[in-house]
C-alpha cells in the first residue's frame, strides 16, 4: 500500500472554498482597519495637537499593525490558491509528505507539517 502524496481534485475543491472564505472575511477586515485609519487622519481631533497626542499615535500604530497582519494573510491565502493551481497544495515544503487535512482546515495556509514545525 503506498502513501498518498497529494490531495484529490474534490478534496483541493474543498480546500479552495475554505479559502475563498477565509480571503473574504481577511479582505473586509482589512477594509475595516483602512477605514478606521482614514476616520483617524481625517477627524478633527487628530489635527489638534495637545495631552492626548500620544493616544492617537498609539491607536493608529495598532490599526496599521492589524491592516499589516491581514495583508500578509492575504497573501499567505492567495499563495496556497496558487499552490491549489499547481496541484502541490498540502505537501510539507521540508518532508513533501502530505500536510493532515486538521491541520489545513485550521491554518489553510500551512505549508509545514507538525512534525516539521516542531523541529524548527
Amino acid at each position: 500500500m503506498s502513501l498518498k502524496n497529494r490531495y484529490s481534485a474534490e478534496e483541493l475543491s474543498e480546500f479552495n472554498e475554505l479559502i475563498d472564505a477565509k480571503l473574504k472575511k481577511a479582505n473586509e477586515e482589512l477594509q475595516y482597519y483602512r477605514k478606521q485609519i482614514e476616520e483617524l487622519a481625517e477627524s478633527p481631533e487628530a489635527k489638534v495637537k495637545g495631552l492626548d497626542d500620544g493616544i492617537g499615535t498609539v491607536e493608529t500604530e495598532r490599526l496599521y499593525t492589524m491592516a499589516s497582519r491581514q495583508r500578509k494573510l492575504i497573501s499567505h491565502l492567495e499563495n496556497a490558491k496558487v499552490r491549489i493551481i499547481n496541484k502541490t497544495y498540502g505537501v510539507c515544503r521540508e518532508t513533501g509528505v502530505l500536510i493532515s487535512k486538521e491541520r489545513l482546515k485550521a491554518v489553510p495556509h500551512a505549508t509545514l507539517s507538525i512534525q516539521a514545525k516542531q523541529k524548527k
